[in-house]
């Protein structure tokens, strides 16, 4: 029996990531665009904030913001129903309820809502819902039966701190870095940043609202926005001299350089951390200052076996800011590939 998800008591971060069965690279342009538009309109009728993204030829990456239970007015949910339903679905069932309201029975009101509402604002529902139509789409287009995803999603809760949330979306958005598709994150079509720079409205805002919130609300303009995101992504705009064509030149260590550091136990500039595999980030279970994991263990502390007193573990391999991992992970939690 597997343990339940971790997550927050109410309003929460998270870093979620998911693979093809086999790793199997099957998403190519059109599946990864099925894929984001399936994304965003869960999102919506959900009441989730997409926040940054990756979606890789087998795998994707997503941090997103899931805001605390609330109750809907029935025009905000009729609005919701029209993300996933047809016109004449949500028409039907605005009927149904006004026909229970007419007739005084509030209670089957209720109840028909709650048929929808309970898959919102829950993060679990929502990966659920996105995994299962992007597999009816695929195999029913590829005449498939069976799983098309690995296991169940992967999730880390996040704390909203600084630190944390601009950290691991870096760490969301330079994947096709890592994976030699690209040399800037920008030229990344299927990223949250890539298509952010392309004009996509929905990736601007969703990274908007990241830099609002990590700089404690109030309205951001898109370019203030995306000059500060970009200078998190280069960590603070680290470089040396310019190339013959006005470029940065990147600070940074080759593949073998890194492996060598990692063997020996040395620790890596947070520059180059980015540029590796961090395991933490997707199995970690919580990441964030000392406090706030501890905070998360004392709340999940039968998780745990009752040997274990601290909730807190460092990363080792790294300087990883002020962040701390709720768990402490023994194979390869930092490598190049």
């Amino acid at each position: 029996m597997r343990k339940p998800r971790i997550k927050a008591e109410g309003a929460g971060y998270y870093h979620c990531m998911s693979r093809i069965i086999e790793r199997r690279h099957i998403l190519g342009h059109a599946e990864k665009e099925r894929f984001l538009t399936l994304m965003h309109k869960l999102a919506a009728f959900s009441g989730l904030q997409i926040l940054a993204y990756t979606v890789l030829d087998n795998h994707f990456h997503v941090l997103l913001h899931v805001p605390e239970r609330r109750e809907l007015s029935e025009a905000e949910f009729l609005e919701r129903l029209g993300q996933l339903h047809t016109p004449q679905e949500v028409e039907h069932i605005a009927r149904q309820l006004e026909d229970f309201r007419r007739q005084g029975q509030t209670a089957a009101a209720q109840a028909l809502m709650a048929r929808f509402t309970y898959r919102m604002f829950d993060v679990s529902e929502f990966f659920k819902a996105l995994k299962q139509r992007f597999s009816q789409f695929y195999n029913t287009r590829e005449d498939r039966n069976g799983p098309l995803w690995e296991q169940r999603f992967k999730s880390v809760l996040v704390e909203g701190s600084e630190d944390a949330l601009l950290t691991m979306a870096a760490y969301i958005e330079l994947n096709p870095v890592r994976a030699g598709l690209v040399q800037d994150p920008k030229d990344y079509r299927w990223s949250s940043y890539g298509a952010a720079i392309g004009g996509d409205q929905d990736a601007r805002n969703g990274l908007r609202r990241l830099i609002q919130i990590v700089h404690g609300g109030g309205r951001v303009s898109w370019g203030r926005a995306q000059r500060t995101y970009r200078q998190r992504l280069y960590v603070q705009g680290r470089q040396k001299g310019l190339d013959p064509e006005g470029r940065p030149i990147r600070q940074g260590f080759t593949p073998e350089q890194v492996a060598q550091v990692i063997e020996a136990g040395g620790r890596l500039p947070m520059h180059e951390l980015l540029r590796c595999r961090i395991r933490y980030f997707s199995d970690g279970l919580a990441l964030g200052s000392l406090a706030f994991v501890e905070t998360v263990f004392q709340r999940y502390r039968g998780h745990f076996g009752s040997r274990r007193q601290t909730g807190a573990r460092t990363m080792r391999h790294g300087d990883f800011l002020s962040l701390f991992t709720l768990r402490d992970l023994r194979l390869q939690p930092v490598s190049r590939s």
